[in-house]
């Protein structure tokens, strides 16, 4: 059954990702087509980044508003293991570019690693607890 927390949740990162779609659209769109300059570029570069941060922001809301302890236990150890794994390859991967034995790597695929990350937490929640938990 789903909590009352887990369906605000879905809702808001529902229209967060909806919002980073467009966002991102537009941003692509107008730097392919040289629409912005000056200050207006660093807002259009920066806009679909605002979303995501509000994703981030919903998974603390989330935390805050579920009442069962140990779902938010589970998303607690969760989290942990995303960013324990988004530090351990972002360390790695600094190592290899800076001795050039890795290519450059864009600074927002970090986020992507985290995302991912919470997968690889949901699994060892599963294998260590037995269940994994709903927030991903």
């Amino acid at each position: 059954m789903r909590t009352q927390a887990w369906k605000n949740y879905n809702i808001r990162v529902v229209w967060l990702t909806a919002l980073y779609s467009v966002l991102l659209i537009a941003a692509v769109y107008g730097f392919k087509r040289q629409l912005f300059g000056g200050l207006a570029a660093y807002v259009a570069a920066v806009l679909p980044a605002l979303p995501i941060i509000g994703i981030f922001a919903a998974m603390g809301r989330y935390l805050v508003e579920e009442q069962d302890e140990y779902i938010r236990t589970l998303m607690v150890r969760q989290s942990l293991w995303a960013s324990a794994f988004t530090l351990s390859v972002a360390t790695i991967w600094g190592f290899l570019e800076s001795f050039e034995l890795a290519g450059h790597v864009d600074s927002y695929m970090i986020v992507v690693v985290w995302f991912f990350g919470q997968g690889v937490g949901a699994i060892v929640n599963k294998v260590t607890r037995g269940e994994a938990a709903s927030c991903a």
